[in-house]
């Protein structure tokens, strides 16, 4: 493997067979795997699990890591090209970033969406722009429209959990102070629609997703046995869910517009997951969330501390499904 940056690039197979071994990992460690080998990290954004869990898998698969966050303890990197330098920034990541690939065996890259041109964060025109100087194994730790390490650890929760392939799978839009980047809940529509799911995103009016992620989120759907639709109305989408996954983002209609995603939101405090949203829903729902999630905004306490909820198993399986990646990029076995 050489790069990971989208479940899209892989079958249904290959990712079973990384769940596989993410399992196996688990249960059996190898210390010494990636004895000699070494991560790199590079943080525009902030993380605490990708963050740590990067570093400790690497750390228990016998490897280490260094950690870069531009502008805190390092010159601050410039991404945009064509830019004229006569600001904060003192480097170009065209230099930057191949000068950090060269210090490592593989590197990894979080560079949130600019949320300001949908049709640039569609495009990853960011992301896409910063991976094509790096010539050492990459890998996507979020990026504009896609989270494949958050994806893979949730395919192994719903694995873990033996959530059925075609059970009923609700994203649902949940309220948050501000708008919020679309990279989770596109990476997680795709994923439950490649795992063959029946999915639902469940959003007010103006917070649909674009077009183009769901047409991506069809297509994995029609080739897994799965299906995907949006509704606007709870009592629908929660019917007989076997999954509910709560996700915070930004308003579409007002995409780059912080007023007016602000009014837009306004109205919308209802949208916090409360215990009664579980009324419709299979008895045995399980709750999922990315993490970090505001307590009592998005998510009302009784949910995250009730036995349905399975966000730690979540945030535990990041580590285990990213040493698997780690292990098939980086060990010489492999």
């Amino acid at each position: 493997m050489h790069r990971f940056l989208d479940l899209a690039d892989f079958s249904r197979d290959e990712i079973g067979a990384l769940i596989e071994l993410a399992r196996r990992l688990e249960q059996h460690p190898e210390p010494r795997a990636l004895a000699g080998r070494i991560l790199g990290l590079v943080f525009f954004n902030p993380s605490l699990r990708t963050l740590a869990s990067f570093q400790a898998g690497m750390a228990r698969l016998g490897g280490t890591s260094f950690v870069i966050t531009p502008g805190q303890g390092t010159w601050q990197l410039e991404t945009r090209l064509g830019a004229v330098m006569n600001g904060a920034a003192a480097e170009h990541v065209r230099e930057g970033l191949p000068v950090l690939a060269s210090y490592c065996d593989a590197l990894g890259i979080r560079a949130f969406a600019e949320g300001k041109d949908l049709a640039r964060d569609l495009a990853e025109m960011q992301f896409s722009a910063m991976a094509g100087v790096i010539d050492k194994p990459l890998i996507n730790l979020e990026s504009a429209m896609n989270h494949p390490c958050q994806s893979l650890a949730d395919w192994k929760t719903l694995d873990d959990l033996a959530v059925p392939q075609h059970a009923k799978f609700v994203l649902s839009w949940a309220q948050h102070p501000r708008a919020l980047p679309l990279a989770v809940p596109a990476a997680t529509v795709h994923m439950a629609a490649m795992r063959g799911m029946e999915v639902v995103v469940l959003r007010p009016e103006g917070y649909g997703l674009p077009p183009a992620v769901m047409d991506k989120a069809r297509a994995a759907a029609a080739a897994s046995g799965g299906s995907v639709r949006e509704t606007a109305s709870r009592a629908e989408a929660l019917a007989g869910a076997q999954v509910l996954y709560a996700k915070e983002w930004g308003s579409t209609a007002h995409y780059g517009d912080a007023e007016g995603d602000a009014g837009l939101r306004a109205g919308l405090g209802d949208w916090c997951v409360t215990p009664e949203w579980f009324d419709l829903t299979d008895a045995e729902c399980k709750f999922m969330h990315c993490l970090p999630v505001r307590r009592n905004v998005a998510v009302a306490d009784a949910v995250l501390d009730s036995a349905r909820s399975v966000v730690q198993r979540e945030a535990h399986n990041r580590m285990t499904a990213q040493m698997a990646v780690l292990y098939r990029m980086l060990s010489r076995g492999v």
